[in-house]
């Protein structure tokens, strides 16, 4: 009898502790870019601060609500990253980037361009690259560096550039991917705040 009266309440009790997706997801998210915001991109980031970005971003991935990102509309925009494990796109040891660093996506013409400004020695210059989108489902493509441009002078990039994006979560105004070197992206969308 006891048991039975146990089985009765144990989904009264879990629907006590169930917090809506929405609510939650919205203040991971809030979470998760104090946090990036704090550690400037990565580029000042701890090791503690890393792992607490890690689960604020894994637990977002759990909570995608947008089950194929690159079959979205939601994903075609200019992103602005708001943090990176990549040491080298946030140019450590390198000259420093200055404003923001974008990647702009459009899975109509499977393509992508990824902009920024550098600092070299207080003259700032812009670069981009831009890269072909072959995506192998609706969440994974690889990617293909065609072109690179710093300041006026453009070059083609050598074949062996290539590789891959994870988009692991995709909501109106956030995208978390994974890199193939197994790097982490958190952006938001460049003209949601506009």
């Amino acid at each position: 009898m006891k048991i039975l009266l146990l089985l009765n309440i144990l989904p009264v009790l879990s629907a006590w502790s169930f917090v809506p997706p929405n609510v939650s997801r919205k203040a991971i998210k809030n979470e998760l870019l104090e946090v990036c915001s704090d550690v400037n991109r990565g580029l000042t980031s701890t090791f503690d601060e890393d792992e607490k970005i890690l689960k604020l971003f894994e637990k977002l991935e759990k909570l995608n609500p947008t089950k194929s990102p690159l079959k979205s509309s939601l994903v075609n925009d200019t992103w602005e990253l708001q943090y990176t494990t990549s040491a080298a796109i946030l140019g450590k040891g390198d000259y420093p980037r200055v404003g923001p660093i974008l990647q702009s996506i459009d899975t109509t013409t499977l393509s992508a361009e990824n902009t920024e400004v550098v600092s070299y020695f207080g003259l700032k210059v812009p670069r981009k690259v831009t890269a072909n989108l072959i995506p192998v489902n609706g969440q994974l493509t690889d990617v293909k560096f065609e072109r690179f441009s710093v300041g006026p002078i453009g070059f083609d990039a050598p074949d062996k550039f290539r590789g891959s994006l994870d988009v692991t979560y995709l909501d109106k105004d956030m995208r978390l991917t994974r890199g193939d070197l197994g790097n982490l992206f958190v952006l938001t969308r460049f003209n949601a705040a506009k």
